[in-house]
């Protein structure tokens, strides 16, 4: 199993550069279900949730040709013909977009069986949602065995008002409805950015889609979709996590290829901490030349905090002047970092949903578990300021959501390598 072995106290300098969004990737490829002409990605990212989606619209019948050498950043996919429209526990077990071909499939091909998602172990990610407004759409749906079960001649469209804000939920019905009879109405829809963007690929294959990126989207469901060619957007949470790592080493870092409006909360925070950026058009440049200062958080969904972020932000609590108090709303059960850190000589306490953080701590190498991906982007952005050489177990984890994340890091000063390797001594 892989290790990364980090030796801290390097300033992070130069430019690194931003991959595409997994959290965008992984819908528009449940999206090609949809039609039976090649849907073309570009910058899809080369993590192990893209490797187990690919794996599981090939098992569904589909063709999958990825890309080499330049293009090794595009995947082409044809659903010609879906021979098994079944996601099987055996291949989504490690990762929780599996519900995201639920409605696809049911919407395409009039049936799909779906096992119930895997992925972190950060708290309950219910489906209910998904069934509800499949339900709604005139699918008939039932669990059992781990798995769902749905059918329906065609779906129809109707209005859908979400009980809680759901990211996948919200895309699975988008896509559903993009096939079913007549208008589809959605209201409390998630606004992520990702949102929008599976939205935009969806038009151009053919759906007339209002609204996407608010909290009400109008489709008016059409009888067919086609082929197209379409660019994921950068990864903001990828974004994010190496500006955290900038203003936490002291660095002078340009993080490239992002979209800095899909980090509004983030930078409103980091600012209110002490950290100096300077944004253009599709990067941002952070200077850590200041101080930093506590500064309280609290996780909400799109265009608040994102809690994908909250590890991260909590790594740089420990090093902030003062007490933070990091409240997460998203998930109940996110905290499983803060142990870890603990380890490495922070002073954190978990109240319920709410960690009080006692920053400037100085922190010292440890072995360390990796519990779920943004856990274990705080541990490598704590070892990077540790005292020592930190090993870091299970990074499997964040091999789901990072693309070399090793690679990138030690190409603007940082000592990274996965374990095997011999670390340079400084």
């Amino acid at each position: 199993m892989d290790k990364l072995v980090i030796r801290g106290g390097n300033p992070l300098l130069g430019t690194i550069r931003v991959s595409g969004a997994k959290n965008a990737a992984l819908p528009c490829m449940a999206a090609a279900l949809l039609t039976d002409e090649p849907v073309i990605l570009e910058n899809i990212p080369q993590v192990r949730d893209i490797e187990t989606t690919r794996k599981l619209l090939a098992a569904m019948g589909a063709e999958v040709e990825l890309g080499y050498g330049r293009a090794q950043h595009r995947t082409t996919i044809c659903c010609r013909t879906l021979g098994s429209p079944e996601a099987s526990y055996e291949l989504v077990k490690t990762m929780r977009a599996s519900t995201l071909v639920l409605g696809p499939l049911v919407a395409r091909c009039g049936r799909a069986r779906v096992s119930l998602p895997g992925g972190c172990a950060i708290g309950s990610r219910p489906i209910d949602l998904h069934i509800k407004g499949l339900e709604r759409l005139g699918a008939k749906l039932t669990q059992e065995h781990g798995y769902v079960e749905a059918s329906a001649e065609r779906l129809r469209g109707a209005e859908i008002v979400f009980d809680k804000i759901t990211v996948t939920g919200t895309e699975d019905l988008l896509m559903a409805a993009a096939l079913a009879e007549g208008e589809t109405v959605m209201r409390n829809c998630a606004r992520e950015p990702e949102v929008a963007d599976l939205a935009d690929l969806l038009n151009k294959m053919g759906a007339k889609i209002e609204g996407a990126g608010t909290s009400t989207i109008r489709v008016q469901g059409v009888d067919r979709l086609h082929g197209t060619r379409h660019r994921i957007i950068p990864d903001r949470v990828e974004a994010g996590t190496f500006i955290i790592a900038g203003a936490l080493t002291g660095g002078d870092l340009h993080v490239a290829g992002c979209d800095p409006h899909h980090l509004g909360a983030l930078l409103q925070k980091l600012e209110e901490a002490g950290v100096k950026t300077t944004l253009t058009a599709d990067g941002v440049r952070v200077m850590g030349d200041a101080p930093l200062r506590a500064a309280d958080m609290n996780t909400e969904e799109y265009p608040g905090f994102p809690t994908d972020m909250q590890a991260q932000y909590m790594a740089l609590a420990t090093q902030a002047e003062g007490t933070s108090i990091i409240t997460e709303n998203i998930f109940e059960n996110r905290f499983m970092h803060a142990q870890e850190l603990v380890r490495m000589g922070a002073n954190i306490k978990i109240e319920g949903r709410r960690a009080v953080v006692q920053g400037k701590s100085p922190l010292s190498a440890a072995a360390v578990l990796a519990s779920d991906l943004r856990a274990s982007a705080s541990l490598v952005l704590a070892a990077l300021v540790a005292d020592g050489e930190t090993i870091i177990d299970r990074v499997y984890h964040i091999d789901r959501g990072y693309e070399r994340i090793e690679e990138k890091l030690r190409g603007v000063g940082a000592q990274i390598k996965r374990m095997g390797d011999v670390l340079p001594k400084r």
